[in-house]
């Protein structure tokens, strides 16, 4: 075996060269290393020892909110309402399905991504009509739907099981779960921001228990706040794990804190540096070996940010993202879309292969020359 090098980041190249797994000490060392550039080159590295290449993905996407209402009360969020609240709003199932439509026919999206307040004045009723509607109105488009935090709430309203809440999704046209309500699996953390979320025990099980029925999800973090890197890397591992067990999830989105309008503004937190967020997309790929899709999420990142990520491990820059709303209620300025051609221009700038993909990343089409 070679003499054990003083660098830590050559003490990880020796792993990722060798496929060997990385641990919690190596993630902090390279979390606390100042060398981005090397960072990088490790992380693209780790990517194409794991079998991947020059294909950068992108979906052709909705975005939609059917309510803003929420019972709980997040420090870091900006976009949920009370009832009460002069911009509070919830869209009936037929008006949701009937914007869908009218939106399909402009742009040809094949995936609604969805998420919601948890909103305490409805039923699960309203859940499944919802569902079960877009899907009979668009039967072509995947439904991606929800967060484990809103799944867990239908449970509060129904009086049913994850699995039971999940299958009754599922059998009116549920797709996927996306991947929020993750934020930060630290109890402190989420002591100090999201004290009204369940337990990340209720998180792991909603998405264990997706998997087990055949229910891909998504996963995330939220950074930037008041964690700390040793509860960034405790996070990353404990998806991995989860990933170990049952292989569900699709994708890995580290999401950047956004304080505008939030408690955090008045206290003075400022947005994450663009090589803030490279060095955590770099971070994430090299610890996340068994998730084979980071996402660079461009309306967090902006986009000359998320086109340079494509060199620092990720391998998707998301998609349209058409009428995103969350991270616009939280200051971001990138604006609410980018269309096909912008994606391919941008991904073929960065020296990479556009491939548009639809939600399980079947290869709809490729732009190789």
């Amino acid at each position: 075996m070679a003499i054990a090098l003083d660098n830590a980041l050559d003490l990880v190249r020796e792993k990722v060269e060798a496929g060997e797994r990385l641990d919690f000490d190596d993630g902090l060392a390279l979390l606390e290393s100042d060398d981005l550039l090397a960072l990088g080159e490790l992380a693209d590295l780790g990517r194409r020892t794991r079998g991947g290449d020059d294909r950068v993905y992108f979906v052709q996407n909705l975005y939609l909110n059917q309510t803003n209402v929420c019972r709980v009360k997040c420090k870091f969020c900006a976009f949920a309402a009370t009832q009460k609240q002069e911009h509070a709003y919830t869209i009936s199932p037929d008006e949701l399905v009937r914007d869908a439509v009218e939106q399909r026919q402009l742009t040809g999206f094949t995936e609604i991504h969805m998420v919601n307040g948890e909103n305490p004045h409805i039923d699960f009723d309203f859940y499944v009509e919802t569902i079960g509607k877009l899907h009979d109105a668009l039967p072509d488009v995947f439904l991606k739907c929800y967060t484990a935090s809103e799944i867990h709430h239908m449970t509060t309203l129904s009086g049913l099981s994850h699995e039971q809440v999940l299958r009754e999704l599922q059998a009116v046209g549920l797709g996927a779960l996306t991947g929020g309500g993750a934020e930060v699996f630290a109890d402190r953390v989420r002591r100090l921001v999201a004290l009204g979320e369940e337990h990340l025990d209720v998180w792991f099980h909603v998405h264990d228990t997706a998997h087990r029925l055949g229910i891909p999800t998504h996963c995330t973090l939220l950074y930037g706040h008041v964690e700390t890197y040793e509860e960034r890397v405790d996070h990353l591992l404990r998806l991995r794990e989860q990933q170990d067990k049952t292989g569900g999830f699709l994708a890995f989105i580290p999401l950047a804190f956004h304080p505008a309008n939030t408690v955090f503004e008045r206290r003075g937190f400022k947005f994450q540096t663009g090589a803030a967020d490279l060095k955590m997309l770099a971070v994430s790929r090299l610890l996340l070996d068994n998730i084979p899709n980071i996402k660079a999420y461009w309306i967090s990142l902006t986009m000359p940010v998320a086109q340079v990520a494509l060199h620092f491990g990720a391998n998707d820059v998301q998609g349209t993202l058409v009428r995103e709303e969350i991270f616009r209620a939280a200051g971001s300025t990138t604006g609410t879309e980018q269309k096909l051609d912008e994606l391919v221009h941008v991904v073929r700038a960065a020296g990479r292969i556009p491939v548009q993909r639809d939600t399980l990343y079947n290869e709809l089409q490729r732009w190789d020359d």
